[in-house]
């Protein structure tokens, strides 16, 4: 049965969404429009409150109406099908929610909506134009997902996630047999995204994309109302939120790429990583110069700029990952839902509106009568937020240039301009003097802001440049650090660490309320440092010492053969030196639902294009049995894990569980890593080559061989040895009666430094004959037992051959890179602190200027008694 009435009622929702933004947006601006009368005001004011609480509820409809249709599975709905299916554990049913574009958009949608629902009960007295500004956003943000197409013009206007699979695939052969065709299952969540990190990190970085529109709003506000200085104090705390919850949603994306990609690092300067980051290095610019903008008059200047910069920014992102122009460029971004001109219109509107409006303003802000000196706080944040603005101005020039080469084709020219072709080195070329300058910013700053050192005074800052010198000495003789820009980055970094902790051990003595700046920067400061030793001081472990080429293929090749020489073949059962490792790859495993780790493939027969696995023996782990011989049991069936043992020159082994996934959606076969994690180091493992575990293994022609007992005979550049022959009461896949008959031989396989045995069997049963065959995958062999010649004594064996099962791996180790994850921890708990601190500075003075605001209560006159 269709389900049509969940999918005709959540369409209808996005449209009262969209219409409620609307109104919404005129009723607020017709409260915030000066010159009407107190009674109008408030009564415009009501109405829009009243409509954008429809809003809100037509909204979370939208949500639960689209969460429905993908929880129960209705694959009718193409984006049901699409993004999901019967497979997924709830976690990962969720994530595919936002998997694609509509539900992403609907994500951000919902975030705004709550926002602007505090927003209402929080700021009253900024409640009208703030809320038009937000409403406005909201109505250009459902447009995107409202599926509706004009009559007369054929202008469709957003893309709904509530089409039926007939109605965006109306070809499909299927619907011809049988109109009402729904998919028993679909497609399913892209293996790549079903990480636990994936079901929070959309949503905090959708938080952080919305956040940001809090302080744009009051910018804009306050040039609407002319409350030039007023917007900050509301502004700030919020803009530090943003700041805090981007930086969050970053840093949880960073460590998702670690964890599950295979390019060997958390950042890899891709367009779509560069658009998020750029935002919010604007707006950590912006809140510093917010911090000074109610005393200093170009600051409350460089303020308006770079909030609105903020907001246009995280637009601009948007138009860039959405409307496929990173297409080539990133395999992040999304496709072309033909929204491109919708984007373009968003963008524009905002920038025309925000610029314009500032431009009109600019006349009425005020001046500075007197230029900044050199030693004022105001110059050192300044020179900071001039050189964050720098830092985000080259990454987004460059990440730009897909776009440049669209804008000359629809001008008809080609500029074939290329984004770099190893952007890595590209972006830290630039990105590794930005940070080595703002880094030392944050230390010198402080001593300023905090009033330790300035003109005549400058000796203060002797005694940490002094002790961060000698550290530095140290580690960069104990590290043996040799390039003179990591030299230049780690000085300036412990400088940082040094500067910023005296004052923090200053501050802590008075009110240590006041420490979330100090925090904040050393948390940066040693980022940089895990950064600057996990990414220029890789070492790469498995080093291919055999002197023979593992693959001619282009990937391998490259860079003189780089690949090819940081590779190493591992053979299935056969110890190989790696460094100071010797490593044995001992299975292939997969990962079920319910039980704990992972088993041997061996254990289970997978069910092709399902979720579940027959147990071909008991399954169990530690002492408990989860599972009986012939059992179904679920699993996840794109993952296979290669169980490798390290063992260490002190004797003491360890397993890595590196992974690989049949990923048809990223060209067939992708590996994640696994990583054994040490205080000093990671040691970061990942499969580049396997054979595919889900195919047939091929199998030369038969080759026969007849022999005696005890003879020897040669297969490939193996000596086998047919050591006997004996009886046997059990083989394994079939059951003997007590008139049945079976025997086993046992072969010797030798090969180079180790012998296997193989026991092929030969039954007869019911006077039929059997044979059970023996495989090695060790040896990529298989062998069966043909015949027995009563009279000659000799027996006959067919010997098949096969590629042997190998996996081609590649290890690194990471030093220092608990720095970099200890750095973001700090560097939150700093962004927390000094959050709380302005909200509560804010409510503190919001609430002292409600109460000077309010009628004083009558006094009722006391009656005296004689």
């Amino acid at each position: 049965m269709i389900h049509n009435t969940i999918g005709s009622a959540g369409h209808l929702l996005v449209i009262v969404a969209f219409v409620t933004a609307i109104l919404a947006t005129f009723a607020y601006f017709k409260a915030g429009i000066a010159g009407g009368t107190v009674e109008e005001t408030q009564s415009w004011k009501k109405f829009a409150r009243a409509v954008f609480w429809v809003h809100l509820a037509a909204v979370i409809g939208v949500v639960f109406s689209l969460y429905w249709i993908i929880g129960n599975h209705y694959f009718e709905y193409h984006y049901a099908w699409k993004n999901s299916s019967l497979s997924l554990p709830t976690g990962y049913t969720i994530s595919s929610f936002w998997q694609d574009q509509e539900g992403s958009f609907l994500l951000w949608i919902f975030w705004n909506v709550v926002l602007g629902a505090t927003l209402i009960f929080t700021n009253r007295s900024w409640e009208a134009p703030v809320m038009t500004v937000f409403a406005l956003v909201q109505a250009f943000l459902t447009s995107m997902i409202l599926g509706v197409v004009i009559p007369g013009l054929d202008l469709k206007i957003g893309s709904t996630p509530f089409l039926l699979l007939k109605e965006v695939m109306p070809d499909l052969p299927v619907y011809k047999m049988d109109p009402n065709f729904i998919p028993k299952d679909g497609n399913g969540l892209n293996p790549l995204l079903q990480n636990y990190w994936m079901v929070i990190h959309p949503p905090t970085l959708f938080l952080g994309f919305a956040s940001t529109l809090i302080p744009f709003s009051f910018a804009i506000a306050g040039l609407w109302t002319k409350r030039i200085h007023e917007w900050i104090r509301p502004a700030l705390p919020w803009s530090l939120f943003s700041a805090l919850v981007l930086g969050v949603g970053i840093l949880m994306g960073a460590y998702w790429a670690y964890e599950t990609l295979n390019f060997g690092s958390y950042w890899n300067w891709d367009p779509v990583e560069n658009s998020s980051i750029v935002p919010w290095i604007v707006l950590v610019a912006a809140v510093h110069v917010m911090i000074i903008a109610r005393r200093n008059a170009t600051a409350l200047k460089t303020s308006f700029i770079l909030t609105i910069a903020t907001f246009v920014l995280v637009l601009y992102s948007t138009f860039m990952t959405r409307s496929g122009v990173l297409g080539n460029a990133s395999v992040h971004s999304f496709t072309d839902l033909g929204l491109s001109g919708q984007l373009l219109i968003y963008l524009f509107t905002f920038i025309i509106v925000a610029v314009g409006l500032l431009v009109y303003r600019w006349k009425s802000l005020p001046s500075d009568e007197e230029e900044v000196s050199t030693y004022s706080q105001e110059f050192w944040i300044f020179i900071g937020a001039t050189l964050l603005c720098l830092s985000g101005f080259q990454i987004i020039a460059t990440t730009s240039i897909p776009v440049y080469n669209k804008i000359a084709e629809a001008f008809g020219a080609v500029l074939n301009m290329a984004l770099p072709a190893d952007q890595v080195a590209h972006y830290n070329k630039f990105q590794l003097w930005f940070f080595a300058l703002i880094i030392v910013l944050t230390g010198i700053g402080q001593y300023f802001w905090w009033k330790k050192t300035g003109k005549g005074k400058l000796q203060a800052l002797y005694n940490p440049l002094l002790v961060a010198l000698l550290i530095s000495a140290a580690v960069i003789t104990f590290k043996q650090v040799r390039d003179i820009q990591y030299i230049v980055l780690l000085t300036t970094a412990i400088f940082a660490i040094v500067a910023n902790g005296n004052i923090l051990l200053n501050i802590i003595r008075g009110n240590y309320n006041l420490s979330g700046g100090a925090i904040t920067h050393i948390g940066v400061a040693l980022m940089l440092i895990g950064i600057l030793f996990s990414s220029a001081y890789t070492k790469v472990v498995s080093i291919n010492n055999s002197g023979l080429m593992i693959s001619r293929s282009e990937e391998f090749t490259a860079n003189d053969n780089k690949e090819n020489k940081e590779n190493i073949t591992l053979w299935l059962n056969k110890p190989e030196k790696m460094g100071d490792y010797m490593l044995t790859w001992r299975d292939v495993r997969v990962e079920p639902r319910h039980i704990p780790g992972y088993i041997p493939k061996g254990w289970v027969d997978i069910v092709e294009g399902d979720f579940h696995a027959v147990a071909l023996r008991d399954i169990e782990l530690d002492g408990k049995k989860y599972n009986k011989k012939g059992d179904t049991l679920e699993i996840f069936p794109e993952n296979f894990y290669y169980e490798i043992e390290y063992r260490e020159p002190s004797g003491k082994i360890f397993t890595l569980f590196p992974r690989v996934q049949i990923n048809p959606r990223m060209g067939g076969i992708v590996s994640s890593p696994d990583i054994q994690r040490k205080v000093d180091k990671d040691l970061y493992t990942y499969v580049s080559m396997v054979t595919n575990p889900t195919a047939e293994p091929v199998w030369t022609q038969s080759e026969n061989f007849t022999i005696n007992l005890r003879d020897t005979f040669f297969v490939n550049d193996y000596v086998a040895i047919l050591d006997n022959v004996v009886r046997t009461e059990e083989v394994e896949g079939i059951k003997l009666g007590p008139g049945d008959a079976a025997v086993k031989a046992i072969i010797r396989v030798l090969d180079k430094d180790k012998e296997f045995v193989v026991t092929p069997s030969f039954v007869i049963r019911d006077r039929l004959v059997a044979r059970k065959p023996e495989v090695s995958n060790e040896l990529g062999m298989r062998i069966q037992f043909n015949e027995i010649n009563p009279q000659t004594g000799q027996f006959t064996f067919g010997v098949n051959t096969t590629q042997r099962d190998f996996i081609v791996m590649k290890a690194t180790e990471k030093p220092l890179i608990n720095i970099l994850w200890l750095g973001t921890f700090v560097l939150v708990i700093g962004f927390v602190m000094a959050t709380i601190r302005r909200f509560r500075d804010f409510v503190k003075m919001r609430n002292k200027e409600s109460a000077a605001t309010e009628p004083k209560a009558k006094v009722k006159p006391k009656v005296q008694t004689a």
